[in-house]
Order: C-alpha cells, then structure tokens, then sequence
C-alpha cells in the first residue's frame, strides 16, 4: 500500500471553489480502483493551502487514477485555481518501514 500527500496552494479567493470541486469528486476519487481513502486537510496557519492524503494500493492504481478522465477533468478545472505549484510526495508510514526490514 502507499500513500500520497499533495500540497495545494490556491489564491486566497478561489478556496471556496476548490472545496465545491473536491467535495463534487471524492466519492468519485475513492471509487477509483485501488483507492481505499482520500481526507483533505487544511492549513491551520493559511486557509488556502490544503493538503490531500490517499490510501492506494499501489503506485500503479495511483498513476491509472492520474491518467483517468476523471483526474483530468478535475485537475482542468483546479489548477486554474492555484497560487503556487503543487507539490506532491509518496510515503510509507514508520510502522510498514520496520515491518518491511523485519520480513526481508
């Protein structure tokens, strides 16, 4: 399993709109094949900057997500939105690291 955090800055007006995208598209998102959750997150110090996390079961559920028509259709309409560029990272949690080092 992996898990993907994006950093989404958008200009401080265009928030609102992106919280009417992203809460039109999650259950759409989470349906997607091998996706097990998505929660976006806020900043508590700017309340432009939001954070998606997601749960896939692998990198290549996650890429056929991001080549989708779906991803597309809303990554059109969200990136007009942004103030800075997105940054995005996979990671693997402590817990699954030990585990992984344990059974090689």
């Amino acid at each position: 399993m992996i898990k993907r955090i994006v950093k989404l800055t958008f200009e401080a007006n265009n928030a609102n709109h992106f919280l009417e995208i992203f809460q039109a598209s999650k259950n759409k998102i989470v349906k997607s094949k091998g996706c097990h959750s998505v929660e976006l997150l806020q900043s508590s110090l700017s309340p432009n900057i939001f954070f998606t996390f997601s749960i896939w079961d692998s990198e290549e559920d996650l890429n056929n997500y991001r080549h989708s028509e779906l991803f597309q259709k809303t990554w059109k309409n969200v990136k007009v939105l942004f103030a800075e560029k997105p940054e995005a990272w996979t990671v693997n949690s402590l817990e699954e690291i030990k585990t992984n080092l344990v059974d090689q």
